[in-house]
């Protein structure tokens, strides 16, 4: 029997489709993600992009490549703090390298064969000086020569190009106005111009799926202040650091998204802008970007979400009209249009105390923080209305709340009102956190 697979996906990508249709994403690919068998793929799939009406822009490296020209010439490279020392009379061979790459880039962005999926494709791509650079000059006694970090982005030259359609390509070069050239961080030239650009979205490559733990997992959701105590403990080190730092850059300045997704992995691109959950890793810009004040037309969402936990006996039912008359009291967790965590505050104003009630995340994304997230905000919510103290009855998970801080109390201690109405058969525990 014929599969209808590729059908049930291309349908439910046209929402992902038409978001990012006219939206801006920077891509950085690094010279070993270019010497890599899966390029093709890559270079596939940007056209594909290109095609669909996203304004790319392509920030590429070319590490490898520049050492691999250094020891042909039989020239020394040294590094400092994850930078490469860049002195006068080898910049020669790191633009030959970098021009080099720049120039096999373009050429396998031109394709249009017949039997390949660029046929008449026909994209344009354009590269220059678009980056102003600054010598990052002389630290701890080194002088880092030609080493530079970016200083200005061309944002109007840059976004004429991208109106036209066409892909820009940027080079791990800047500029100065006295003429001289620098060697720069791809990471540092994707972060920032991600973030003059207002990118949608920062997509990054790496050798791995994405970021991974100490346990090896993959760490599919950070914060830009989850990443930076990261960094700051020195937890995520390395390459992984640099990409990491570059990510929680761009968030801090106003890209909403950055990904982490591996150049190993064919259709990982495609997969996290075309999917609901994506791949690799993503950071984000707020931590309480996705969190919000329920709304009526959230109702169908919060029914789907706690359906599967009323079945279990984890929740108590509520029917669609009770929540109707309580949705004031809701907040949800969204992502790309769907409900994917829920909770509600009840206001016992005589006691000065609320309640969490219909605590729900969905399954794929309870690893990820999310109920500590809603349970940030409900906490928040309840401070702000003067409440003392927040309780919870529980069955289930009651080594989750005594974890953050909720302490075991007893029935009697309910609010009167809640008290009432306490159900004996489900035989619920309390648990009780202060709110200093």
């Amino acid at each position: 029997m014929k599969s209808n697979e590729w059908l049930h996906g291309f349908r439910h990508s046209s929402p992902y489709i038409n978001a990012h249709r006219g939206r801006t994403v920077v891509l950085t690919i690094g010279g070993d993600a270019i010497a890599h068998g899966n390029l093709i793929n890559i270079i596939h799939d940007i056209a594909l992009l290109s095609s669909l009406g996203i304004k790319l822009v392509v920030a590429f490296g070319a590490r490898p490549q520049i050492q691999t020209r250094l020891d042909n010439a039989s020239e020394e490279s040294s590094f400092h703090r994850g930078l490469r020392v860049t002195p006068e009379q080898q910049l020669p061979l790191v633009l030959e390298a970098i021009g080099g790459l720049r120039a096999f880039l373009e050429s396998q962005l031109s394709m249009g064969l017949v039997n390949s999926p660029m046929h008449n494709a026909r994209i344009r791509v354009s590269s220059g000086n678009y980056v102003t650079a600054r010598p990052v000059g002389v630290l701890d006694g080194i002088d880092f020569g030609h080493t530079g970090r970016v200083r200005r982005v061309d944002v109007t030259g840059i976004e004429k190009l991208l109106e036209l359609g066409h892909i820009v390509l940027l080079p791990p070069l800047g500029y100065s106005p006295t003429g001289d050239a620098f060697n720069l961080s791809y990471e540092d030239v994707g972060s920032q111009v991600a973030a003059a650009l207002q990118a949608e979205k920062l997509i990054m490559f790496t050798e791995n799926q994405g970021l991974l733990d100490d346990d090896g997992q993959l760490m599919r959701e950070l914060s830009a202040r989850q990443a930076s105590d990261r960094l700051a403990a020195g937890m995520v080190q390395g390459h992984d650091g640099d990409l990491l730092r570059a990510a929680c850059d761009a968030c801090v300045r106003g890209v909403r998204r950055a990904h982490i997704i591996s150049y190993a992995d064919d259709g990982a691109l495609l997969e996290e802008l075309f999917t609901r959950d994506g791949s690799g890793t993503l950071v984000s810009s707020d931590n309480y970007e996705q969190i919000r004040q329920a709304r009526v037309e959230d109702i169908g969402g919060i029914l789907e979400l706690i359906q599967p936990l009323e079945e279990q006996g984890i929740l108590v039912r509520r029917s669609r009209e009770m929540l109707e008359t309580e949705i004031g009291s809701f907040v949800v967790a969204e992502r790309d249009g769907t409900i994917v965590g829920c909770a509600a505050l009840y206001h016992y104003p005589d006691e000065n105390a609320g309640e969490l009630s219909c605590f729900a995340v969905d399954q794929a994304y309870r690893r990820a923080g999310r109920g500590d997230e809603i349970l940030a905000m409900i906490e928040k919510l309840a401070r702000g209305q003067g409440m003392q103290r927040l309780f919870v009855l529980t069955t289930q998970t009651e080594h989750w709340f005594r974890e953050r801080g909720f302490q075991p109390s007893t029935v009697r201690e309910l609010p009167g009102l809640k008290l009432a109405s306490y159900n004996t058969q489900r035989n619920s525990k309390v648990f009780v956190k202060a709110l200093a």
